[in-house]
């Protein structure tokens, strides 16, 4: 089931996950649906904050033919090089908006997958910087909170705009 994508400036977005205690059915169906989510709105990567489930759930599929689905529950970041890259993201919650952010390029990544294993992974460039992206919205932080003041106002005044035209 495709569900609602939570946009900025929504203060549901601030939410801070919680971990998810068991791997259940529910949160299967719940991976599933944010899979389907996600490719249909043609992204990279989601947390289940941004569909205003707050709970400790990433998926992100960055292969080209989409066939290459990743989840990290309850995930954990270790900084394995401390040198930071700039890349331009975006973000479904943020849509049409490209900016650069700085990340680490290099890390390691401890998680649950959909049937509760715990796995690790070193993940370096595209997935460091979409796994650093997604926990974000685990702690209720944005891509916009790394931009200006002034960047994130002209940001958030655009999208106000078109929600009150779509409304």
């Amino acid at each position: 089931m495709i569900r609602e994508i939570l946009e900025y400036p929504d203060p549901r977005l601030r939410t801070i996950a919680k971990p998810v205690d068991e791997v259940t059915d529910d949160i299967r169906t719940l991976i599933d649906d944010m899979l389907e989510t996600m490719y249909d709105a043609q992204g990279i990567g989601l947390a289940a904050t941004q569909i205003n489930v707050h709970k400790q759930i990433i998926v992100m599929d960055l292969s080209e033919d989409k066939t290459e689905p990743r989840v990290f529950i309850n995930p954990e970041v270790d900084v394995l090089d401390g040198d930071a890259q700039a890349m331009q993201e975006g973000c479904l919650s943020v849509p049409g908006f490209y900016e650069d952010v700085e990340r680490i390029e290099h890390c390691r990544i401890r998680a649950m997958d959909r049937n509760g294993a715990a796995f690790e992974i070193e993940a370096r460039d595209l997935l460091a910087v979409c796994i650093q992206h997604e926990m974000d919205h685990l702690n209720g932080k944005l891509f916009v909170d790394y931009l200006s003041a002034l960047k994130r106002n002209r940001i958030r005044k655009k999208l106000e705009k078109l929600h009150k035209k779509s409304a």
